[in-house]
């Protein structure tokens, strides 16, 4: 961004900055939402039903580890970038994206290696069962093949929103949507190819995604130019990067383990139950890719605002800060109270839109379909704010407090919760362990905000005294 777009960050009014950066941001999180909900949507409702579902849940936390390698190198060269911005020193910034870019295709490569011979191990142990597991198979090798890919669009495509672009990161995700959901139905019901049918539509819109994301990258950048020197690896600059996008990692990495117990657990209970394993299992992934949606309202809210953010704190202006984050904090109590609202009054609706049950007790599918969105999306909003601090503390160059809001929530709390209930509760008890780890993370997470605001006005005061005496 040139000097006065820059400035704009620091005295523009918030309220109309916030609708111009977070909107796209929004829009394009929501996108890419949709790549694996579209699939889960047109799988649900084909010849393969559940079972086509629980594939496609099973292969989701491998998506998200390859997720968190991307954004951890992405959301740190952003929140880097802006932050550099406020302090006005980015002479090195393309450095420090090139490093990011060539670690992110690195990352990729170990996980092609690690994933494919070890693919069937992984996806039963995700929580496939011997009647899922091919399809899941049959999903993830192209999705796999794909994989650098997937990575470095997701990893530039949030230095393009850090950038100033917003509306180039919205379109490349829009046009990468847009080309999934036509070839979908395509695919899966025109040429009858099934899974796999599900699977090229996805890599597809990525591909088409990635090379938005690249001609913004070599042709319309405006805050650093990127050359070939930029991609020779200087770790020494990259230290900022790791350090502020390392809260994206943990949160990313959490999900994984989440989902690994999570289905552990659901396959173990679900598996001594009336329900048996695949219902818990089909109904959790419709869960997790609703849950996704009413999360990226909030996490596109906070990181659309990250440059601005990131700028005022680079500028010490503490005021704006403060009022931002008041503005965002709103914002995220409206999108979850209004998601809860939905979900305990009509969760068979929801869930209904990924299709019903052709392998599974219509009725007791239906019935945990019902449980899950009433009890473990109860307290969403919770859930929305908590994300929403950690974001907050990345972008404002509090690595220690985000990481501290990340783990408390998924690896402190839920993790443990989600072992222990369903040893007195039976498999519902899976259900209970998230309200009950959202209310003492939001408890730290409050704690950790007012410390932090508490101190900035500390801090600003001091400076007021200082310049007063010189």
């Amino acid at each position: 961004m040139d000097e006065n777009e820059n400035r704009v960050l620091g005295e523009g009014k918030l309220f109309k900055l916030m609708i111009k950066f977070a909107v796209p941001c929004v829009l394009s999180l929501l996108v890419s939402a949709l790549y694996n909900i579209v699939d889960q949507i047109f799988v649900g409702n084909s010849k393969l039903g559940d079972l086509g579902n629980a594939a496609t849940g099973v292969v989701f936390p491998l998506f998200i580890i390859a997720q968190a390698f991307a954004w951890w190198f992405g959301d740190g060269c952003a929140a880097y970038l802006n932050i550099c911005q406020g302090k006005k020193a980015t002479q090195n910034v393309h450095r420090a994206i090139g490093t990011g870019i060539v670690m992110t295709v690195a990352a990729s490569v170990v996980l092609m290696a690690v994933f494919y011979p070890l693919k069937r191990p992984l996806l039963l142990t995700f929580g496939a069962s011997e009647n899922s597991v091919g399809y899941a198979i049959e999903y993830f090798d192209i999705i796999l093949a794909f994989f650098p890919i997937f990575m470095a669009m997701n990893m530039i495509n949030g230095v393009v929103r850090a950038d100033g672009s917003p509306g180039w990161s919205m379109a490349s995700m829009l046009t990468g949507a847009i080309i999934n959901i036509i070839l979908d139905p395509t695919f899966i019901f025109g040429c009858d190819m099934g899974m796999a049918g599900a699977a090229w539509a996805t890599v597809i819109g990525q591909t088409a995604s990635f090379g938005i994301c690249l001609f913004y990258l070599l042709r319309k950048t405006k805050t650093f130019k990127l050359g070939l020197k930029s991609l020779v690896p200087d770790f020494k600059e990259f230290v900022g990067p790791v350090k502020l996008g390392l809260s994206s990692f943990i949160t990313q990495m959490s999900i994984v383990i989440i989902s690994l117990v999570c289905n552990i657990m659901l396959k173990k209970y679900g598996g001594a139950s009336a329900y048996g394993e695949d219902i818990p299992i089909a109904i959790i992934a419709i869960e997790s890719k609703v849950f996704t949606v009413v999360i990226n309202l909030v996490v596109g809210i906070v990181l659309g605002c990250q440059p601005i953010i990131g700028y005022n704190v680079g500028a010490k202006n503490y005021d704006r800060v403060k009022k931002l984050y008041l503005y965002i904090l709103s914002c995220t109590l409206a999108i979850g109270l209004i998601s809860t609202l939905v979900f305990e009054v009509a969760p068979r609706g929801v869930a209904g839109i990924f299709g019903s049950p052709k392998y599974s007790d219509p009725t007791l599918y239906w019935d945990f379909a019902t449980k899950t969105f009433r009890i473990f999306l109860m307290s969403v909003t919770f859930t929305g704010v908590i994300k929403m601090t950690s974001i907050f503390f990345q972008a404002a160059g509090c690595p220690v407090r985000a990481v501290v809001a990340s783990l408390i929530r998924d690896m402190v709390c839920f993790i443990p919760l989600i072992i222990l209930f369903p040893v007195f509760f039976g498999v519902e008890g899976i259900l209970w362990a998230a309200p009950v780890a959202d209310s003492v993370a939001l408890i730290v997470s409050v704690a950790l905000t007012v410390h932090y605001f508490v101190k900035q006005r500390k801090s600003a005061k001091a400076e007021i005294n200082i310049n007063s005496e010189l």
